[in-house]
């Protein structure tokens, strides 16, 4: 398995672990709802590729995509050293390191961009996703009580995060 960049010729293989990962129900958008286009995620590739401490990366094998990682820095003097991360995977690549090898090159890009502190917020039920986060050196926070409403109810998140 090979993580990289993405560049922008991937993003019809990544609009499609992005439908597949949003199927599962336990990321921001809804099944469905995500109104994204190959182009105007390429464009979006692009951009975060060449802002500074920020970058798109996707984990492939034998030419597909099996999941993504996105890292968004802001470039505040106060909060430039401090990133917000996304991450799905393919339900076919699950459980089998794919997000495991995605945070670990993540990591290490992370303390060469001389990031001090990576974040996250996950669903609180999403048991798989917590045990990887954890894993991976991840700290809970806090948690943003009632930020969800999902299938006729509110759900809270889980904030994360990890100090490099």
């Amino acid at each position: 398995m090979l993580i990289r960049q993405a560049n922008e010729q991937d993003a019809p293989h990544i609009l499609e672990v992005m439908h597949d990962a949003e199927a599962s129900g336990f990321m921001l958008f809804e099944p469905n709802e995500r109104q994204l286009t190959s182009d105007s995620l390429s464009k979006y590739i692009k951009t975060m590729n060449s802002a500074p401490k920020s970058s798109f990366f996707v984990a492939e094998d034998k030419g597909r995509i099996l999941g993504y990682l996105l890292v968004k820095a802001e470039n505040l003097a106060r909060t430039s050293h401090r990133a917000s991360i996304a991450i799905g995977v393919h339900s076919l690549s699950r459980g089998k390191g794919t997000g495991t090898k995605l945070f670990q090159h993540v990591l290490i890009w992370a303390k060469q961009q001389q990031l001090h502190r990576l974040e996250l917020t996950v669903i609180e039920h999403n048991s798989h996703a917590i045990h990887l986060y954890k894993k991976m050196g991840f700290t809970k926070e806090g948690i943003k009580k009632d930020s969800l409403w999902i299938n006729g109810q509110f759900v809270n998140e889980i904030y994360m995060s990890i100090l490099l």
